[in-house]
């Protein structure tokens, strides 16, 4: 899909806060949302684009109430810019071809992964399982898991 999506078709197909996050950057309330405490195995791809993001396997409990990645599992489908909102600088990510609002990057997750925190909104993505990965077209990726290499 292009980055040109038709609002109106979007917000017959988003939940409400699936809406307000990924078209108008709200940010859903902490330790609330879908994926803060999921331990599935799998990846995270874009609620509207359904581009692939992350994955399970860089997925760490930051503390934050948000799920949290390490890095993205195709850094090209990930856009970041200054974020000057709510009185902080910070790191706005969101995703290339939806252009939806995922969420913000710190400079504060384990040193031992990289050091990044890739904060997400659960609101912006959507888990899909290992086992489903073929079935969803996004088969390229089992390789990635111990259980199918």
């Amino acid at each position: 899909m292009s980055n040109t999506y038709n609002k109106e078709c979007l917000k017959k197909k988003l939940s409400s806060i699936q809406y307000k996050v990924t078209q108008e950057n709200e940010t859903e309330p902490p330790f609330e949302n879908e994926y803060w405490d999921f331990n599935g195995e799998g990846i995270y791809v874009d609620i509207c684009s359904g581009e692939p993001l992350f994955t399970s396997l860089d997925k760490f409990d930051s503390g934050c109430g948000w799920p949290s990645f390490s890095k993205p599992l195709v850094p090209e489908n990930i856009n970041e810019s200054k974020d000057n909102s709510h009185g902080m600088i910070r790191t706005e990510v969101r995703s290339k071809n939806g252009n939806s609002h995922l969420g913000h990057v710190f400079d504060d997750g384990p040193k031992a992964l990289g050091g990044l925190r890739y904060c997400i909104n659960s609101a912006s993505i959507k888990f899909i399982p290992l086992d489903d990965l073929d079935r969803k077209g996004y088969g390229e990726y089992k390789k990635l898991f111990k259980t199918y290499k």
